[in-house]
């Protein structure tokens, strides 16, 4: 397992896919600490720990979905595009294997992207002079339903990638679910719980409720029924996808 996972990134190693992750996070920063700017000038009584949290988590639902498209598109393509998965069957790594080393070095792209995130809320608060304390206690709520959320989104587009040559599709994918998660909360409770591209905003330890035409913040723990759910979900689309490119014709 550790040889393929190797074997991914070193298949990357000409393909910026860190610089483009940076990047790409930059930009999402960069609009959410704008909308944070504004927020507090309009509101200096906000909390602005809670209202840069919040932020992000609801940026994540619009751009982590099409960097995971990304991520996972630019992995599985290599092999469509090469043509490499006859080359690669006939060692000794199953196909299984290079089925799960993939899906793990895209959690680990997404992980780095998730560091990175944490990493530019503690400094933007800290350079803006938002009230201390800073609240790291946050932060590993924050990772966790970050990536937990990702993986899920991660197992969908990883078994689109391999199954279509096409990537158009797949990156298509990731834009409606961009779309879907920045939306789902406009949606009824009964709709939005189907959208995972929406669970970054549910899974994160700040939330917030519209009442009386205000967002009022709420602190939230990581329910562990809605973890449950959407890690099944994960491994359910995750076997779905192996099953499915364990049964096609190389």
């Amino acid at each position: 397992m550790l040889k393929a996972l190797t074997l991914e990134f070193f298949k990357l190693r000409r393909s910026w896919i860190f610089t483009m992750i940076t990047l790409f996070i930059g930009v999402e920063f960069l609009w959410a600490s704008l909308s944070v700017s504004i927020v507090l000038s309009r509101h200096p009584d906000s909390n602005g720990w809670e209202t840069l949290l919040v932020t992000v988590a609801s940026m994540n639902s619009l751009f982590l979905p099409i960097l995971a498209a990304i991520v996972s598109s630019r992995i599985c393509d290599m092999e469509h595009k090469g043509d490499t998965w006859k080359l690669v069957l006939p060692t000794s790594l199953k196909l299984n294997q290079i089925y799960a080393a993939k899906y793990g070095c895209s959690c680990i792209l997404m992980l780095y992207a998730a560091l990175l995130q944490t990493l530019a809320i503690t400094c933007y608060g800290i350079t803006k002079g938002l009230p201390p304390p800073v609240p790291f206690a946050w932060f590993p709520t924050f990772i966790i339903g970050t990536m937990v959320t990702s993986m899920a989104i991660l197992a969908v587009q990883q078994w689109v990638s391999l199954s279509l040559k096409n990537q158009a599709f797949a990156l298509s994918l990731g834009m409606v679910g961009g779309f879907l998660g920045l939306t789902g909360d406009l949606f009824p409770s009964a709709v939005n719980r189907i959208f995972i591209w929406s669970y970054y905003t549910k899974l994160s330890p700040v939330t917030f409720h519209f009442t009386d035409n205000s967002a009022h913040y709420i602190k939230q723990t990581l329910s562990l029924s809605t973890l449950t759910a959407v890690i099944c979900v994960t491994i359910i689309f995750y076997l779905v996808g192996n099953l499915h490119l364990s049964r096609q014709e190389m």
